[in-house]
């Protein structure tokens, strides 16, 4: 058994999503405030309810008004001494749902007993609804209209009072402006949510699940008639554990036995953590067996002879006591006696410590040092404490040592849920591989667990680190990503896509795509944009020429992937799929019109790109005049329905140029991006120091005799020159901020700037009021 999906409907920006789970590890990414959190909370609202109770803010905000016209409608019909007819249909659509798609096995039937839907179901896919509802719509109208009615008594005294203060007044003073709790149903909500809402289970069809529609889920409806599930049906069904993003490790605290407790799940030390797991699998005094007993006599034998050394120590005490005429013949006598607890052990500063070899001056031993828990680096001390948490759900889970005491094997639960909230909060970049790579082994270490599946583990993890999501395969992906008001709501929502669907399972650009994002290590799962260079040079000056010269763009969360022109159409699927503003750096690549060789580029002479990507993505053709004269429009590919995806292409275009010994402008066509930043900075390279393709830039800007001849130069030397030497060069230019940036990679960052802005607003209307401006083209 396992949870196929869940569907979210109503939970803040969840407004109707559909999020698939992993059989075994499930990873949410996405950029910030996307929902994955918002997801994580649901969960944690849903199926540990005592631990983390429902907030008014939860609701999607798009129902608040329909909740305050609600509750205005019941004010109204109080005065007009109407009855109000109070039935739950109007809230159906604004209620937060959680709908639990499972998938069951015939053999575990009886787990599910409850949920069945009819007596023709046979085992596969079964769906349970939690819904977050009034509990009594009775109470919550008397609680809501009594709660009004003391509010506008309150009103009513205070303009009374005010008038007897100023009887004589003319005309008479105006009502003060005064706000008394509750101005509205959510009002009133916000203080009393908890008081008159709960959640309630309700079975649902299989055969009625439809799949998902313009990025929103359609969670079916239920009939007027659908009576809730007596109880809790998950009750012996599915076991919840957390970790959450703020634990405040190495800080002490008092943790409770209970390891479902709030202070538990927060976090705490690992010592703390440590003496909660003695306590409910270790300790001797709970549920002693025979190997116990050892244990047990040493330490009541410790507790005599403690009593007795007390007894001795406080004799003389007892005694000048006495001589104070207590205790009578008749009275009690005091007597001092200890209880010693296994577990007072643990109950110290010190309970863990860290060893530290040292080699004594003689060379002769080797002492351990030992610090205490506090000093070891906060980085390790996480890893550690997150680690053993793993281990102690795994074991309350399967009732290791004392927890099983009086419990049956059939006492365990099928499913055990497993949420970890951003495990790289303190966590080093390889502690953060290490975590994610053996978390579910850590949970599924036990003779009973292993590879079977009887018991199943399913392991959720939020993060945005890049760290973690480079060492999970796409299978386990789960992309979140935000819609504006709009686009799928009239609020902005948010939609999940299921990465494992972009490529196909195994295929052999997913293998690509896989080992090459490990390699770069890019935030493509948490950006709001994407640049992607041609090479090491453009990788190493376009961040610098962002930070120079655009300042609002430096300011934004953008990844830099370098991927040739022959490879970037690879993560096209990607790209599409996760919606991502995406600007391509890439080159001409030309090819003379016969034999196919690679030759300078020129207008007019029949030449062809070799770049995959210009070819195949954007702009989608391969003739190099068509793509030199290509205006902003025929560089960009628009998303379709989505009008804020977009890629644009960004390639070498004709350059004005004046260069040495030449009356007049003419006309340069650069090769690549280092002879386009070489025209467009004669007047830096031909002065530049530095050795390699800079100086035979340099020599060629010199010798000038021509844009023509110059370009050819430069095209010779870029044939074995070396790229990322010529880039260093550039980054030691004195006045970095006075190069001129190539004209088409400034027109591309201009035109991502403009995208992001765009982005920024959250009402799609706004940014759909007029088609993007056309850009200039070069008169060549």
């Amino acid at each position: 058994m396992h949870i196929e999906f869940l569907e979210i409907a109503n939970f803040r920006k969840l407004l109707s999503t559909r999020v698939d789970l992993s059989s075994t590890t499930t990873l949410f990414v996405g950029a910030n405030n996307s929902g994955k959190t918002s997801a994580m909370l649901v969960l944690r609202r849903f199926l540990s309810p005592r631990r983390c109770p429902f907030e008014m803010h939860d609701f999607t905000l798009c129902h608040w008004p329909s909740i305050i016209a609600l509750g205005s409608k019941w004010v109204a019909a109080r005065n007009a001494e109407e009855v109000v007819e109070l039935v739950v249909e109007p809230w159906v659509s604004s209620l937060p749902t959680l709908d639990l798609w499972l998938h069951v096995e015939t053999g575990e039937m009886h787990h599910v007993r409850d949920l069945i839907p009819t007596l023709d179901w046979e085992g596969g896919r079964l769906g349970v609804r939690l819904r977050y509802e009034p509990k009594d719509l009775g109470l919550l109208y008397k609680a809501f209209i009594g709660a009004i009615g003391d509010a506008e008594a309150m009103k009513v005294a205070a303009i009374a009072a005010m008038q007897a203060d100023n009887p004589d007044a003319d005309p008479p003073p105006a009502p003060p402006k005064l706000t008394i709790w509750p101005e509205s149903l959510v009002d009133f909500l916000s203080k009393r949510l908890s008081t008159h809402f709960t959640i309630r289970a309700y079975s649902l069809d299989p055969a009625q699940l439809a799949p998902p529609e313009k990025s929103l889920a359609k969670p079916q409806l239920l009939p007027s008639t659908s009576r809730a599930i007596e109880g809790d049906p998950l009750s012996g069904l599915i076991r919840v554990h957390d970790i959450s993003a703020q634990r405040g490790f190495g800080e002490e605290q008092q943790v409770p036995e209970d390891d479902d407790s709030p202070a538990a799940a927060a976090g705490s030390r690992l010592s703390d953590q440590l003496k909660s797991y003695y306590s409910k699998h270790l300790d001797p005094t709970k549920g002693p067996d025979p190997k116990d007993l050892g244990a047990l006599q040493a330490i009541e034998a410790a507790q005599d002879a403690f009593d007795k050394r007390l007894t001795e120590s406080f004799k003389a005490a007892f005694t000048e006591v006495e001589g104070m005429g207590y205790p009578g013949v008749t009275d009690p006598r005091p007597r001092v006696s200890t209880r010693l607890k296994a577990i007072d052990g643990l109950n110290h500063s010190a309970a863990i410590s860290f060893e530290v070899d040292v080699i004594a001056e003689d060379g002769a031993t080797t002492p351990v040092l030992r610090l205490p828990e506090a000093n070891n680096g906060l980085g390790y001390q996480n890893l550690i404490s997150m680690i053993f948490r793993l281990m102690s759900f795994r074991d309350a889970w399967m009732r290791v040592g004392k927890a099983s005491t009086g419990l049956t094997a059939a006492a365990t639960e099928p499913l055990h849920l497993v949420l970890v909230e951003e495990p790289e909060a303190h966590l080093h970049a390889q502690v953060q591989q290490v975590f994610i790579k053996k978390a579910y082994a850590v949970l599924r270490a036990h003779e009973d667990l292993g590879d079977s599946k009887k018991l199943r583990t399913q392991l959720v993890v939020s993060t945005h680190s890049s760290h973690v999501a480079h060492e999970t395969s796409f299978a386990c992906l789960r992309y979140f990503r935000r819609l504006p008001a709009g686009m799928a709501a009239k609020v902005p929502v948010s939609t999940v896509i299921n990465l494992s669907e972009v490529f196909g399972l195994g295929s052999e650009t997913e293998r690509f795509v896989t080992r090459y994002l490990r390699a770069q290590h890019a935030d493509l799962f948490f950006a709001d944009a994407a640049i992607l260079v041609e090479g090491p040079a453009e990788r190493m000056l376009v961040p610098n020429f962002v930070r120079a010269h655009y300042d609002e763009l430096n300011q934004c969360y953008i990844t830099l992937l370098e991927i040739g022109g022959s490879h970037a159409h690879r993560l096209k699927p990607l790209i599409d799929h996760l919606g991502l503003l995406t600007l391509i750096i890439t080159d001409l690549d030309t090819l003379a019109e016969t034999g196919g060789a690679s030759v300078q580029p020129a207008k007019g002479a029949g030449q062809k790109t070799n770049n995959a990507t210009l070819k195949t993505w954007v702009p989608g053709f391969d003739d190099v005049d068509q793509l030199m004269s290509a205006d902003g429009a025929a560089k960009t590919l628009r998303g379709g329905v989505d009008p804020l995806f977009a890629v644009r292409a960004a390639f070498q275009m004709p350059i004005g140029v004046t260069t040495t010994g030449v009356v007049g402008p003419e006309v340069a066509y650069p090769y690549t991006f280092e002879d386009a930043l070489a025209f467009e900075n004669l007047g830096v390279f031909s002065a530049l120091a530095g050795t390699g393709l800079v100086r035979k830039f340099r020599d060629a800007i010199t010798a000038g005799g021509g844009a023509t001849a110059v370009g050819e130069q430069m095209y010779l030397a870029l044939k074995n020159g070396k790229k990322a030497e010529f880039a260093l060069d550039v980054l030691e230019v004195e006045k970095f901020e006075e190069i001129v940036v190539p004209r088409y990679i400034a027109e591309g960052l201009e035109w991502l700037l403009s995208q992001l802005k765009k982005k920024q607003v959250e009402i799609l209307p706004q940014i759909m009021e007029g088609p993007p401006a056309p850009l200039e083209e070069v008169d060549a």
